[in-house]
């Protein structure tokens, strides 16, 4: 007895001999003492897994990772105290149960309080640190407890533990940030419990006051955590969550749509840039709306964006189009803002080519009444008499298609006058055009009782291929439709390649005889110009 007893103090003395040694060094450290620092810290682990009277060294692993200069060694604490805290949770240490002695009570409360002392470590010094690998560890480190946390509980009380403390630090951080990043990709777009409750946190966030000096960082985060999904998940299957103590809600299909719709409405109503709005409508119908169960809310969004102007209104009536051919939206006056849309800048815009692409989709529909597509026809064919040459051989083809598409328009392009009093009075005095460019209804501007002269002015064009292109409104529609992507991309550079590396048919004429006399004729006095001279002589 006696010699054990020696070998109980001689171990209680070479602890404490390695806490003073560790107190000593993570006081002073060197890099040449870190390796053996690092030994020690996992001696102190090794120590609290064999036996709970080494409980104590907790505190000193905890000082290790709080006050430790160098970050090696502080990550090295961390992880072995991320260890010890497993091994507790998974064991029940943490835990009070029914009959226990007053002692044991106090060891568990004492466990508790050195645990949040330990999370609130990770949180506020690792996780909002500048150094990128601390951040890194402490992200893994948090939700590995989160893990084991779920493990111990039935039904995973998340509110309590880590999960809304970890998302509002990462809505606060810097916006370039790479630790959100590394959360959407391991954790939040994996996993249906993490989508749900990072829903709820960012819902919880926004809706609480947040700071004057944040109030720009936390919903643009926000933003790009949400944007940061590229599709509803499909659930059913146990690996869609990570937690094993998930609650029944996370995954159901109709609980997450409606935390991210929730989640998505705080955010836009806390206000985009002009960027962020683009970027959220450019992906709306694919990425956004899926989420929302009630896509008619996103209503307001879509009518404030279409009256900012430019791309944005574009983007948003794309939105719009969506809500209407998939969810059934009415919204009558659509095509009243999508003829709006057809201004002086249309075909200078940057924007051209996309444009194209959506006004296709928009009037694809057999069923749309012939005096609305004719006045985006000739709208398009008035704006071309203006455009560059790039703009115009996208306009030409579109008119065309529009006119396979909807036969009651071609009387645009040749209509007989069988009154012939009116034809007289016609072909004497001219008319003018019914069509009325000013008005804003496209129902009701008569470009149905108007003509294609715009289209036929341009066969005149300057640019051999704008003049080539126009002339097909004068001949027999034989061709099917024309392929918009093969015009879509054209400017005034790929015109000018697309001339000069053109195969030649005929060699053009370079040389012709000069004639010797302008006025004169060999044969003759005086040659056409110069009788033409000597008319205007005579006549003055």
């Amino acid at each position: 007895m006696s010699g054990i007893k020696r070998k109980r103090e001689s171990d209680r003395l070479d602890r404490k001999h390695s806490k003073e040694k560790i107190r000593r060094k993570s006081s002073n450290s060197r890099s040449g003492d870190d390796d053996d620092l690092q030994a020690a810290i996992l001696r102190l682990e090794a120590q609290i897994l064999e036996s709970r009277r080494n409980f104590n060294n907790i505190t000193t692993l905890l000082q290790i990772t709080k006050n430790e200069p160098n970050d090696e060694t502080a990550i090295v604490a961390a992880v072995a105290l991320c260890r010890v805290f497993s091994r507790l949770l998974s064991g029940g240490d943490m835990v009070k149960s029914k009959g226990m002695l007053g002692s044991e009570v106090v060891i568990v409360k004492w466990l508790k309080d050195r645990y949040k002392e330990y999370l609130n470590i990770l949180l506020e010094q690792y996780l909002r640190s500048e150094n990128p690998p601390k951040q890194s560890v402490a992200l893994s480190l948090l939700m590995r407890l989160v893990k084991e946390e779920s493990n111990t509980q039935k039904e995973y009380n998340w509110k309590h533990g880590p999960i809304p403390r970890i998302v509002e630090i990462l809505l606060l951080l810097p916006q370039d940030d790479h630790t959100r990043n590394e959360f959407a990709e391991k954790y939040f777009k994996q996993f249906a419990d993490m989508c749900y409750y990072t829903f709820q946190c960012i819902k919880n966030v926004l809706s609480d006051q947040v700071e004057e000096s944040l109030q720009q960082v936390v919903p643009s985060n926000a933003l790009s955590l949400l944007m940061s999904l590229d599709k509803v998940p499909e659930l059913g299957d146990e690996t869609d969550v990570y937690c094993s103590g998930a609650p029944k809600q996370a995954r159901q299909l109709s609980a997450l749509k409606s935390k991210a719709q929730e989640a998505w409405l705080v955010t836009l109503r806390f206000g985009l840039t002009k960027a962020q709005r683009k970027s959220v409508l450019a992906v709306f119908s694919y990425q956004i709306a899926p989420w929302f169960q009630q896509p008619e809310m996103l209503m307001d969004f879509l009518t404030d964006s279409y009256n900012i102007g430019g791309g944005t209104s574009l983007l948003a009536l794309s939105g719009l189009y969506f809500l209407i051919s998939d969810k059934n939206l009415d919204y009558p006056s659509f095509y009243q803002k999508l003829y709006s849309l057809l201004n002086e800048d249309l075909l200078h815009s940057k924007h051209r080519s996309r444009f194209f692409r959506s006004l296709d989709t928009f009037m694809s529909s057999t069923h749309l009444p012939a005096v609305l597509v004719a006045s985006f026809i000739k709208r398009l064919s008035r704006l071309a008499l203006h455009g560059p040459p790039a703009g115009i051989v996208v306009a030409i083809p579109w008119v065309y298609n529009m006119f396979k598409r909807h036969p009651a328009c071609t009387f645009m392009m040749h209509r007989e006058i069988r009154n012939e009093d009116d034809k007289r009075k016609i072909e004497e005095e001219g008319m003018g055009d019914p069509f009325d460019m000013s008005e804003e209804d496209p129902v009701l501007t008569n470009a149905i009782e108007s003509s294609l002269w715009e289209i036929e002015t341009l066969q005149s064009h300057y640019h051999p291929n704008v003049a080539t292109l126009a002339k097909i409104i004068s001949e027999q529609f034989t061709k099917r439709s024309y392929n918009l992507e093969d015009f879509l991309d054209h400017s005034y550079l790929t015109l000018l390649d697309a001339e000069l590396n053109r195969d030649l048919k005929k060699e053009p004429i370079v040389e012709f005889e000069i004639p010797k006399r302008i006025f004169t004729a060999e044969e003759s006095d005086l040659g056409l110009l110069g009788e033409l001279m000597q008319q205007v002589i005579d006549a003055s």
